[in-house]
């Protein structure tokens, strides 16, 4: 990281443990800190625009003699009781300027509050933290990787549930670079949390094509090119500040992350790049609060036409859904938990649609230990589109199912053995010839199977009863495994298997209708 950003994220962060004591959560933190900086960025956009003529000026806020009173200058102006007062106001008459979310402003202050009660922290955070800094002319090397790092460290928050937003950026910058994202590209993430996908791929197009790009080619990318869904508001908030600050999108133009259920309705437009780590969970659902106060979840199946299976499993819907997002040759990198590959029922039905429609090309196993959620056993899942089956008689388009196990034998966990760019190299190499072949229908024909890469007949595994998926893992070497263990290896490796076994009996009990009591943080 930027040495720069790396000041900046401390400084931030520091504050952060400060207003917990308030009883802000660290994404509470995040969703302040993403209204104040917007609103300097605003002022500072004022001051950069008053040499132009009227006519080329583009004001963030409102422009009216009452608007031109209020916002950041008033803020800085302010303390106690009437600067919070001030925020609260400003916060609440911003959200209902734009209640469509016609631009990035009406998004990010949608039905906006204040969380910081003590007004001398909030003015310590207006007056001393963020007015200090530069952030419109500052480098989205800085502003941008500040930001993210943020909610980066915001994840680790278990109690806020933060990490469930996240993936580590080490796999989402190792699956953007197999999948190749050019400037020709339009990309979307349909469970985009904060937008570190959308991110990651803006970062490769620029860094790979930067010098070649013309104004036009680099002005689509603010036009709607690159977007996501997110069905949290206060998330989608968070991933249009994280891509507003990367230089992405404009504070007064359309927004680029759609707040509504992706899964809801057939999507109006199609990607050639999907990129998604849907949110874990088995169970697509609603809470319905009652009359009385009593709160309920109610299983939600979703009846759509372009859907092969309907079923109230979230993890299923995405995978129709996203297939349902591609356009002709369009390609889609997904991470899905183990379920996917082995539950019955429809889940077999809808194994089978995939290996049959589309070319499911390669799947790779991931290790447990590099997500917040505990215990999760994972799988990044990469198929194409191809055109349609002219009878049931043709064969799958999926002609070879590659698999790379990067779990067996693999231990990981957040902060002593994190995931790290190495432990991806020889699975980018070998399998997506990542450096070696500019094609990725060139590196798949460069494919031989051996050590952790096997390849497996696509019709014989659409044509099998269960469609079972859960494949190519390799055989542990019990001698190697063993060897140079600690014990905090072990203690880990054991943690690790109790959550799993844990959250297998949670689903369980969800399945047949049980409530679990809920364990103490003592236990």
């Amino acid at each position: 990281m930027n040495p720069e950003a790396r000041r900046l994220v401390d400084r931030l962060w520091n504050y952060c443990n400060v207003l917990r004591d308030d009883g802000v959560s660290s994404l509470e933190y995040l969703e302040q800190l993403s209204f104040l900086v917007f609103l300097k960025m605003a002022a500072e956009k004022e001051i950069a625009d008053k040499d132009l003529p009227l006519a080329q000026r583009r004001p963030v806020l409102p422009e009216t003699d009452e608007w031109r009173k209020r916002g950041w200058h008033q803020l800085l102006e302010l303390s106690g009781e009437k600067l919070e007062t001030a925020y609260t106001e400003l916060l609440a008459d911003l959200g209902k300027e734009d209640e469509g979310h016609k631009s990035t402003l009406g998004l990010i202050f949608y039905r906006a509050r204040n969380r910081i009660q003590n007004a001398a922290n909030l003015r310590r955070l207006i007056v001393d933290l963020i007015e200090n800094e530069k952030w419109l002319q500052s480098s989205k090397d800085v502003k941008g990787d500040a930001y993210e790092a943020l909610i980066a460290r915001s994840a680790e928050d278990t109690k806020a549930g933060a990490g469930q937003y996240f993936t580590p950026r080490v796999l989402i910058e190792s699956i953007v670079r197999c999948m190749r994202p050019t400037p020709e590209d339009t990309i979307t993430d349909p469970a985009c949390g904060t937008g570190g996908f959308l991110l990651a791929a803006h970062s490769h197009i620029v860094e790979t094509y930067g010098e070649d790009m013309s104004v036009e080619e680099s002005a689509r990318f603010d036009e709607g090119v690159i977007w996501g869904t997110e069905l949290v508001p206060a998330t989608a908030r968070l991933a249009a500040m994280n891509l507003l600050l990367h230089g992405i999108g404009k504070p007064d133009g359309k927004p680029l992350i759609h707040v509504e259920d992706a899964l809801a309705k057939a999507p109006a437009n199609k990607a050639s790049l999907v990129l998604a780590n849907p949110p874990f969970g088995k169970k697509s659902s609603i809470v319905i609060t009652h009359v009385d106060g009593t709160v309920s979840r109610e299983d939600m199946s979703y009846r759509r036409k372009d859907f092969w299976e309907t079923t109230t499993n979230k993890q299923f819907n995405f995978v129709q859904h996203i297939a349902s997002l591609l356009a002709d040759n369009g390609r889609a990198a997904v991470i899905l938990p183990d379920n996917v590959l082995f539950e019955g029922g429809r889940g077999a039905t809808i194994r089978r649609e995939l290996l049959k429609r589309f070319n499911l090309h390669t799947m790779l196993r991931l290790p447990a230990g590099i997500f917040y959620a505990g215990g999760v056993k994972a799988n990044v899942l990469f198929f194409d589109a191809a055109s349609p089956r002219r009878s049931e008689d043709e064969p799958p388009h999926t002609k070879q199912l590659w698999v790379y196990d990067l779990r067996t034998g693999k231990r990981f966990t957040l902060k002593q053995n994190p995931l790290l760019p190495r432990h991806l190299e020889d699975f980018e190499k070998q399998v997506f010839g990542v450096g070696e072949c500019e094609a990725i229908s060139e590196a798949i024909n460069r494919r031989k199977p051996g050590g952790r890469l096997q390849v497996f007949d696509g019709a014989k595994l659409a044509a099998s009863k269960d469609v079972n998926l859960d494949i190519g893992l390799i055989e542990p070497d019990d001698k190697d495994a063993s060897e140079g263990k600690s014990l905090a290896d072990l203690t880990v490796a054991l943690s690790t298997d109790l959550r799993e076994a844990l959250l297998e009996l949670e689903a369980l009990a969800d399945d047949m209708g049980v409530e679990l009591p809920l364990l103490s943080e003592e236990t």
